[in-house]
C-alpha cells in the first residue's frame, strides 16, 4: 500500500522521537540525582517522611547556641517559627556568626535534627569585603 520511500521516512521519524525522548528521560534522570532541595525549619517540621536525600536547610542562627567542641560544631536554625538543631565537622565561614543568616547543607537524621556537610554563611546586600572598605577609606 505504501511506497519503500514512505516507510522508510517512517522509520527514520520514529527513530529520531524514540531517541530524543530517551534523551529527555536521561537528562531529567541526571538532574533528579543532582538537585539539592533547598527547606526551612518550619518546612522540615511539615514533612511526611524522611528521606535520605541531600538537602540544604536555611535560616538564622540562633543566639548564644554555637557550641564548638575540638572539630565539632553544633548550633541551632531557627526561623523564628522552628528550629532544628545541626552538626557540622570541618571549618566554619568568616561570616559565620549569631544571628546571622546561614544555608547548611546535609542529611536530615530526623525533624529535629540535621547533620551538615557544608556551611554556607550569607550576608546582606550592604556586606563589602574587608579590603574594599578599607580602600574607600583610604581615599
Amino acid at each position: 500500500m505504501y511506497g519503500r520511500k514512505v516507510k522508510l521516512r517512517f522509520l527514520f521519524v520514529v527513530l529520531i522521537l524514540l531517541s530524543l525522548v530517551f534523551s529527555v528521560f536521561l537528562l531529567l534522570k541526571s538532574l533528579d540525582e543532582n538537585v539539592v532541595y533547598f527547606k526551612s525549619p518550619s518546612d522540615v517540621k511539615l514533612l511526611e517522611e524522611l528521606d535520605n536525600k541531600k538537602i540544604r536547610i536555611g535560616g538564622m542562627v540562633k543566639k548564644d547556641s554555637i557550641k564548638i567542641s575540638n572539630q565539632d560544631v553544633n548550633f541551632v536554625i531557627t526561623d523564628f517559627k522552628n528550629e532544628i538543631n545541626v552538626t557540622y565537622s570541618g571549618v566554619i565561614p568568616n561570616l559565620f556568626s549569631e544571628q546571622k543568616g546561614v544555608v547548611a547543607e546535609g542529611f536530615l537524621k530526623d525533624r529535629s535534627f540535621f547533620e551538615a556537610s557544608k556551611i554556607l554563611a550569607k550576608h546582606d546586600e550592604n556586606y563589602m569585603p574587608p579590603e574594599v572598605k578599607k580602600a574607600l577609606e583610604d581615599k
